[in-house]
C-alpha cells in the first residue's frame, strides 16, 4: 500500500557520514538525517497506531522516527535512500498477516501415529529382560 509522503512532513538535515572514506568523510556532509513525525503526519489513524506499535530503535519516545542514511557519497542518493526505508517501514506497518486459521489432523495420520507408536511400544518391551527362574 502506497501512502503519499508530503515534501513539510520530511525534516531533512545533513551530517558527517561515520566509516572509511578519508579526508573526504571528514570535511563533507554527505550523510543525511531524516527526521519524520509520526503523530503529527498526514498518515491515517491506523497506520500511525501501527506505527507507534512497531519495536524499533528509530522511534523515539516522543514518537518522531529518525532515519540515518550515509551508504552513499552523494547527498541526493542519501535523501532517495532514506525516503525509501520510510517507505519500506510504512508498507511494514500497513500490512496484516493472514491470521492461522487451526486445522484438525486427518483421521489416517492419527491411525499412522497410533500404529508407529505401539510397534515402538513392543520393540522396547522385547527388549526388557526376561527372568526365566
Amino acid at each position: 500500500m502506497k501512502f503519499k509522503l508530503l515534501d513539510k512532513e520530511l525534516d531533512f538535515s545533513p551530517i558527517r557520514a561515520s566509516g572509511p572514506g578519508g579526508q573526504h568523510v571528514n570535511k563533507v556532509s554527505s550523510a543525511v538525517q531524516l527526521r519524520f513525525d509520526i503523530p503529527n503526519s498526514s498518515l491515517p489513524e491506523w497506520v500511525r497506531t501501527r506505527m507507534l506499535e512497531l519495536s524499533d530503535r528509530r522511534i523515539n519516545s516522543d514518537g518522531v522516527l529518525i532515519v540515518k542514511a550515509q551508504r552513499f557519497r552523494s547527498q541526493d542518493k542519501n535523501k532517495q535512500d532514506a525516503v525509501s526505508r520510510l517507505e519500506l517501514l510504512l508498507e511494514k506497518a500497513a500490512t496484516f498477516d493472514k491470521p492461522r486459521i487451526a486445522s484438525k489432523p486427518k483421521r489416517s495420520v492419527k491411525e499412522k501415529r497410533l500404529r508407529e507408536k505401539k510397534q515402538q511400544s513392543d520393540k522396547k518391551t522385547l527388549r526388557k529382560t526376561s527372568d526365566f527362574d
